[in-house]
């Protein structure tokens, strides 16, 4: 569901789910335009600081949506540091509140509405709604 919330999140520039849960090479999610270049490399959960650095020299743009509750915070406090210096960096926080949210809409078959405004992000099923506020950690520099 985080991997759904990241697409719905750059769906204006259509990303590419890539194998990012079975590759440790490959992203969640990721945009190339028609070189091959990587425009944009997203990366949902806790991903190990060697890893986005290397992410960082690959791609133009680089998002990590980071999740878990505590540990979410305990990635940040112990790699946000050093994480600020790459300036093609976003890290967006989700609270443990927004990711129990995306739990309940989860079904076998998904239809959903989606509005986003101002960092809020609501989803709609069928049978229910949740409103997603995911934390700015770090924004990259424009460019």
């Amino acid at each position: 569901m985080v991997r759904l919330l990241a697409f719905v999140l750059h769906a204006n520039s259509s990303p590419d789910f890539g194998r990012g849960l079975s590759s440790e090479d490959e992203p969640d999610l990721w945009l190339r335009d028609a070189t091959g270049t990587i425009d944009l490399w997203i990366d949902v959960g806790l991903p190990d600081e060697r890893e986005v650095r290397k992410a960082c020299g690959r791609a133009r743009q680089v998002v990590v949506l980071a999740y878990g509750k505590r540990r979410a915070e305990m990635w940040w406090n112990s790699s946000g540091a050093s994480l600020t210096r790459l300036k093609n960096l976003s890290v967006l926080l989700l609270s443990g509140v927004d990711t129990a949210a995306l739990r309940a809409l989860a079904a076998r078959s998904m239809n959903f509405a989606c509005t986003i405004q101002d960092g809020h992000v609501w989803l709609a099923s069928e049978t229910a709604t949740a409103e997603i506020t995911p934390s700015v950690r770090l924004a990259a520099a424009a460019g």
